[in-house]
């Protein structure tokens, strides 16, 4: 495998192109705005650079890597070569359908389709494809040079071969790869949404703020960062989207999100993406400090 296609540049995609032109592999990114494309290019540039400094990798790796992307803004065009195509667009069901059909119409017929999807399912991505055994999931943590987990999602009709070549290649990527089954939320965030959920409840019922919250998952778990904190970090629309999609998929109460949660996202305050969630959130300043709205 040489090719691969990545869909949408955004902070997963051009972490995703990032790791495997680092390794090696041909690829085109793919977005439909070209400042998208620009601006992952100079991020791309920006974390190899960062990695040179740290000793990681040599400057004639850097520009290797840089040269093994090329970018395109349709998908006609970028997925012609492609022995798979990861798709990383905006976690959106009706999104990620209509680009499947094109991905399907589009990409070579032995081309595997993966998606970077955190939560939606991949039986259903798979459904609007010729190749349903041929679709799988591939996500990626953020920030994806960095973090070594791929959660592999196998589809109702994924074939076994193809999750063997998706395993094989996570490892040639440095990568750790955990093979789980196709049901809502999969594992990382049937498991983690909920804590985070709870976490909000607790601040949202007056059992403790924000900082002790934080802290005591921090301390007494040893988490890296607390749970509004990585909420924030994620993107509160996303948690609350992920959320849906479990309280939907599972119909179980305990997965309805919480109310605070709901009008946080519906006030536009979604964590760093915005400057605003749990905490807020300036350029240039790494000291966590708590929204106003949540200070004593």
């Amino acid at each position: 495998m040489e090719y691969v296609s990545i869909v949408g540049a955004g902070t997963m995609g051009n972490g995703i192109a990032h790791v495997f032109a680092q390794n090696g592999f041909k690829v085109s990114l793919i977005d439909v705005h070209p400042p998208q494309l620009d601006k992952a290019m100079a991020t791309i540039a920006k974390n190899l650079e960062r990695q040179v400094g740290k000793g990681m990798i040599t400057e004639e790796k850097k520009i290797k890597t840089l040269q093994n992307i090329v970018t395109h803004t349709t998908i006609e065009n970028g997925v012609q070569q492609a022995a798979l195509v990861v798709e990383a667009a905006t976690e959106n069901i009706d999104i990620k359908l209509q680009l499947f059909q094109q991905l399907d119409a589009f990409a070579p017929a032995n081309a595997i389709l993966a998606s970077n999807t955190s939560s939606i399912s991949i039986t259903k991505i798979a459904s609007v494809t010729k190749r349903p055994n041929r679709v799988i999931g591939m996500h990626f943590m953020n920030p994806v040079p960095v973090m070594k987990l791929v959660e592999i999602i196998n589809g109702y009709d994924t074939h076994p071969d193809v999750s063997n070549t998706i395993i094989a290649l996570s490892i040639q990527l440095g990568k750790i790869p955990c093979v789980v089954n196709d049901y809502p939320g999969f594992i990382a965030n049937r498991i983690l949404m909920p804590m985070i959920n709870e976490a909000i409840y607790s601040l949202y019922e007056g059992v403790a703020n924000v900082e002790a919250i934080d802290t005591i998952m921090k301390l007494g778990m040893a988490h890296p960062m607390g749970p509004l904190q990585l909420a924030d970090f994620i993107g509160l629309d996303v948690c609350l989207s992920i959320l849906e999609v479990l309280h939907k998929g599972l119909g179980n109460p305990k997965y309805a999100p919480c109310p605070l949660l709901i009008n946080m996202v519906t006030a536009g305050k979604l964590g760093v993406k915005s400057g605003e969630g749990f905490y807020t959130y300036t350029a240039g300043n790494k000291e966590l400090i708590v929204s106003n709205r949540f200070r004593h």
